[in-house]
């Protein structure tokens, strides 16, 4: 069975989340972008994979098409492991992190649900898990800016029957407001997006302590520091997150070296796919880190990290998402919670493909 053809699919979703869709560093987003990469073997299969593509969607469309596919087509599709190992080393002139590894990403995904097709096996079973049913979820509240704005969406969250709730903020009230409006008996965390120097990070830290968070996310730049996230996590005894923005095994490997972490965040559309967030999961477990996987999406890179953490995630792992209202969905209610989690795909492969009138409607 050999990959015939490698095409891509854009796909801009208008939502809303009861804030100001202003930017921050990057475009002012009004759109769930998707860029979904569509695979089909000489056989007729076809498997869709997602690659990372927030702000970057051409140069990571460019990078799938013009690098990847004249490698890929014509390999055997069965192949993954090898195949992503290949591509990996013909690829590395061009760096084994950022638009590289998110275009390999969207092929090894797509390559995943094929295997589960042509097994006839959903995806987390064909990875060996015993078929969990439903999987925990935490909300993942956008950045407001703004207590009162804070307050009210995380009174929603719980109303939802959310029980984690997740902020993106990086002041003082916003987390206060936070805490009081969830009660004591609701889990907070906050992930800050590396805005910090270790210092910073310190005094911040410090400052937050005492709204009891069950983790902190990413609070120093650069993200691979993990010496000094060591350092902030034992210095404070507050638990830290981190690896969305990790490329590979190698960095998860560095980072569980450095003691850096209570929960590793692998995004299956940034680390290499289902086949390095595999190697992730095991150097996860060896270390005696919880998975937590990053999963801010709506694609098939949302599928992949429920089978993933249907399969080898731990007891406390939990699904991330995004706390926003999409106009519509590639998946159906696939992308919504009940009763606080998630149910398992159990079709083959990745259990479902995209909407064919989604995609025509809101192609681009």
């Amino acid at each position: 069975m050999k990959i015939a053809r490698i095409d891509c699919r854009s796909v801009k979703i208008p939502y809303t989340f009861g804030g100001d869709h202003r930017g921050e560093g990057l475009r002012t987003w009004t759109t769930n972008n998707i860029l979904l990469v569509r695979v089909e073997t000489d056989t007729g299969l076809v498997g869709w994979g997602e690659a990372f593509c927030y702000a970057c969607t051409d140069a990571v469309r460019a990078a799938v098409l013009n690098m990847v596919a004249p490698l890929a087509i014509g390999q055997d599709a069965r192949d993954i492991a090898r195949l992503s190992y290949d591509l990996q080393q013909k690829l590395h002139l061009f760096g084994r992190y950022g638009i590289t590894i998110f275009a390999l990403s969207g092929l090894d995904i797509a390559l995943w649900d094929i295997a589960g097709k042509a097994a006839g096996l959903p995806l987390h079973r064909l990875l060996g898990g015993a078929g969990r049913e439903k999987l925990p979820a935490y909300a993942s509240l956008l950045k407001y800016r703004d207590p009162e704005k804070v307050a009210a969406r995380t009174k929603i969250a719980v109303q939802q029957g959310y029980r984690h709730i997740k902020l993106h903020e990086t002041e003082e009230a916003e987390v206060k407001a936070a805490r009081l409006a969830a009660g004591d008996d609701v889990a907070i965390m906050v992930d800050t997006n590396c805005p910090w120097t270790p210092e910073q990070a310190r005094h911040m830290t410090l400052r937050l302590r005492p709204y009891d968070l069950h983790w902190l996310e990413e609070p120093i730049f650069p993200p691979e520091d993990f010496a000094a996230i060591a350092r902030l996590r034992a210095g404070t005894g507050v638990p830290m997150a981190a690896g969305e923005n990790n490329c590979t095994s190698f960095q998860f490997r560095d980072m569980f070296a450095a003691g850096a972490v209570d929960y590793a965040q692998p995004s299956v559309t940034k680390v290499g796919g289902v086949t390095e967030f595999l190697k992730v999961a095991s150097l996860a477990d060896a270390a005696g880190v919880t998975l937590m996987p990053h999963s801010p999406y709506f694609g098939p890179g949302f599928l992949a990290t429920l089978h993933l953490l249907a399969a080898h995630g731990g007891p406390d792992g939990m699904v991330e998402r995004y706390h926003m209202d999409l106009e519509a969905s590639l998946y159906g209610g696939l992308i919504d919670p009940v009763d606080g989690g998630f149910a398992v795909p159990t079709g083959p492969g990745l259990g479902r493909d995209p909407d064919p009138d989604v995609l025509k409607t809101y192609g681009a």
